[in-house]
């Protein structure tokens, strides 16, 4: 055998071989620090035998007494069988591997063949110089293993099935090595999870059964993000629970009715931590305790009831979980009673996957926090509800570029006009940060503002690229606006570098519209054209950000001829007379993508194109002259009388009189006054006064003021819209 092999892997309780085969020693000094002295002779001062007070006498020290299965006479194994055990590796010894070795003395504590201070690399020092890297006998409370079976732990066979050992196996770990790397593997579990029950799953899993029988994991509720100074008493929420599988009875002890979730039949759920008391303490002491401890003793109870008890001894471990400035919660490992208990050493492990945990914990409750406040800033900058105007339905999608980053710059938006018009806004910010979602808020803000006042579609854009501009150099962004005329049946398209949209036809023709693309907001010193176009009964105006039509596979035109033709095939699953519903119409178009073709937020509105008939529609102008509002009234009542809805005759009559009064008092112009007929009768007055009226209430002594009152009490809704050249009021009334 390799000299150098043997002088690597000595063994305290191998037989001390004779001068001719033992082998020499190296001439490395570093070989000084591998070798293990060999037992002292007779006579001398050794350490004292590691043998078990309950077990029978260790045989006469007789030199060249064997000692079965490799182990010392006392029942204790070897130092290297052990470490072979535990590291998986075969004791270096002097005989090859599966063949006898040479028979042991009884544990080094008989008469040896050499003399004590002979120097040997088998010698064994004195009491007063103890060799540090000697291997540490076996814990009594762990039962010898042989090779066989330590490979079998070993393997990791048990973790896999989730079966423990069978009772009177020892626990996997006895040796600092086998804890290091189940530690080691333990918080590569833990920092696997990127939220707070993958991180709490991490811990269970882990532990359960390599360390522990069973684990409670109870945090404080709510968790405290961030520097928040939590107000009111400490909470703790059992969390989760887990355990080894149990069919035996174990004397009503807490294990065996422990379930994978939490039960309130089982275990206290919720656990108030008082000021002053010994679960607060234990808390507060950070340290890990065993549940004897007068300590945990005390703390138990509080925690897990009053009712229920846990193994005795050394077999449960209460462990603080304290993250970064305060305790978040504790977690309880358990043995049962028929098992081998924890050693002080596994103190350690515990407080490292409680540390572990704890700091995983904290980081996933402030990425929590991140992603909660992202995600409220996107939903909250776009609209929760469209609106539905007279004459257009609406639909819309929104999907963000991944789940982990719900923020974007992308955005739609339908904003009702007066005339029963609607401006409809598709728009992306370049970028899915939180800077974007904050520019494309303060551009959409902008643009509802702008909307209101009734700008072009193309001094709208103009005015969205000056706000760009003083957001900053950089802060660029493609945007269409549309205004729709449900009345005219025409619609008005400005665009800022944004592709064109797609108008679905009623026969299922889908049409790419020739809409001059214009620079991007934020370049400045550009101008925008606006074109008018036919906006037919029943065709399907698709506005979209290029998300949906680009990706690394395909150029924008590419996507945009494919949207088209998906258009145009789902349009002739309906035929030629019926439009497809638009929800299913969106859902349709998002289908086109591919599974991994999108890595850009994707924003889609969908506008179908009702109008309203001519029929439905009467309009005139009135001089602004004292004998107006009896005309209006006249105008009205026929209007009512060809669409027979004589019953509103009298609520109508009486509003348009106060609103038209109101405004040929003030105007030097023509009034207007138009008539709508569709689900609801609505009814608009427009002249050339900028100043919008307010509803007031009127004093008793005032002679005039109850105009707008009257018509509070009586419209189904009612409003004023200021326009470029004045104002419109408008009300509305309920027909059946």
């Amino acid at each position: 055998m390799d000299s150098t092999r043997v002088t690597e892997h000595p063994t305290s309780h191998e037989r001390r071989q004779p001068s001719a085969a033992r082998p020499t020693a190296p001439a490395d000094p570093r070989g000084a620090l591998l070798r293990t002295p060999e037992p002292p002779a007779q006579g001398s001062t050794g350490l004292p035998a590691q043998g078990r007070p309950a077990e029978a006498p260790a045989s006469p020290g007789i030199p060249g007494a064997p000692a079965s299965d490799g182990q010392c006479p006392t029942g204790s194994p070897t130092p290297s069988g052990a470490l072979a055990a535990a590291t998986g590796t075969p004791a270096a010894s002097g005989t090859p591997a599966g063949s006898q070795g040479p028979p042991a003395p009884s544990g080094g504590h008989g008469p040896t063949d050499a003399p004590s201070g002979s120097g040997s690399e088998h010698s064994q020092p004195s009491v007063t110089e103890p060799d540090p890297h000697r291997p540490r006998p076996a814990p009594e409370s762990i039962p010898a293993q042989s090779g066989a079976e330590a490979s079998v732990v070993q393997s990791g066979k048990e973790r896999r099935t989730g079966q423990g050992p069978a009772p009177g196996t020892p626990m996997p770990m006895r040796r600092d090595g086998d804890r290091l790397r189940f530690v080691g593997a333990a918080t590569r579990r833990i920092a696997r999870g990127i939220d707070l029950d993958e991180i709490v799953m991490g811990l269970c899993r882990a532990t359960v059964p390599t360390f522990s029988d069973a684990i409670l994991v109870y945090l404080r509720d709510p968790l405290p993000v961030g520097d928040e100074r939590p107000t009111g008493p400490v909470v703790l929420r059992l969390r989760r629970t887990d355990r080894i599988p149990e069919d035996r009875d174990t004397e009503g002890f807490l294990l065996p009715a422990l379930q994978p979730e939490p039960d309130l039949g089982i275990t206290a759920e919720l656990c108030t931590v008082r000021p002053g008391g010994a679960l607060n303490e234990v808390l507060r002491g950070v340290r890990p305790v065993f549940a004897d401890a007068p300590a945990a003793r005390a703390a138990l109870p509080e925690l897990i009831g009053e009712d229920l008890t846990v193994p005795g001894g050394q077999r449960a471990i209460l462990a603080p979980l304290r993250g970064r400035r305060r305790v978040i919660g504790a977690a309880l490992f358990l043995r049962r009673p028929d098992r081998p208990a924890f050693e002080t050493d596994d103190l350690l492990v515990a407080a490292q996957l409680a540390t572990h945990s704890a700091l995983g914990i904290d980081k996933a409750v402030l990425y929590g926090r991140e992603a909660y406040i992202a995600d409220e800033l996107q939903r909250t900058m776009l609209p929760e509800t469209l609106p539905r105007p007279t004459g257009v339905r609406l639909a819309s999608r929104y999907l963000p570029a991944a789940e982990t980053a719900r923020v974007g710059g992308d955005w739609y938006d339908a904003i009702p006009l007066p005339g029963s018009r609607v401006a409809l806004v598709v728009g992306d910010v370049m970028g899915h940060s939180m800077t974007s979602a904050a520019i494309m808020g303060q551009l959409r803000t902008t643009a509802q503002t702008l909307a209101g006042l009734d700008l072009p579609p193309q001094e709208v854009l103009h005015h969205l690229d000056e706000q760009a501009q003083r957001l900053g150099t950089d802060r660029m962004a493609t945007c269409l606006y549309a205004v729709y005329d449900p009345v005219a049946h025409r619609i008005t398209i400005a665009n800022a570098g944004h592709p064109p949209p797609v108008l679905l036809h009623l026969g299922g023709r889908a049409e790419v519209l020739r809409v001059p693309p214009g620079a991007p907001i934020g370049v400045g010193g550009v101008d925008f054209e606006a074109v008018e176009l036919d906006a037919p009964a029943g065709a399907t105006l698709l506005l979209y950000t290029d998300g949906l039509v680009e990706s690394r596979l395909r150029d924008v035109w590419t996507g945009i001829e494919q949207l088209r033709e998906k258009l145009a095939a789902t349009a002739q699953l309906t035929g030629a007379d019926h439009p497809p519903p638009l929800e299913a119409l969106c859902d349709e178009v998002l289908d086109m993508l591919g599974p991994g073709d999108r890595d850009d937020d994707i924003a889609l509105l969908a506008a179908r194109f009702d109008g309203i008939a001519p029929s439905d529609v009467a309009f005139w102008h009135l001089d602004p002259e004292d004998a107006a509002p009896g005309r209006a009234r006249r105008l009205a009542r026929k209007a009512l009388s060809r669409w027979g809805l004589e019953e509103l005759t009298d609520s109508l009559e009486l509003l348009v009189s106060e609103v038209v009064t109101n405004a040929v008092r003030y105007t030097s112009r023509p009034v207007t006054l138009r008539l709508l007929r569709t689900d609801v009768l609505r009814c608009e007055v427009g002249d050339d006064v900028p100043q919008l009226p307010r509803l007031r209430q009127a004093r008793a002594t005032d002679e005039g003021g109850r105009g707008l009152y009257l018509v509070n009490k009586l419209a189904r809704r009612w409003g004023a819209t200021r326009l470029s050249t004045g104002k419109v009021v408008w009300f509305e009334l309920n027909h059946g």
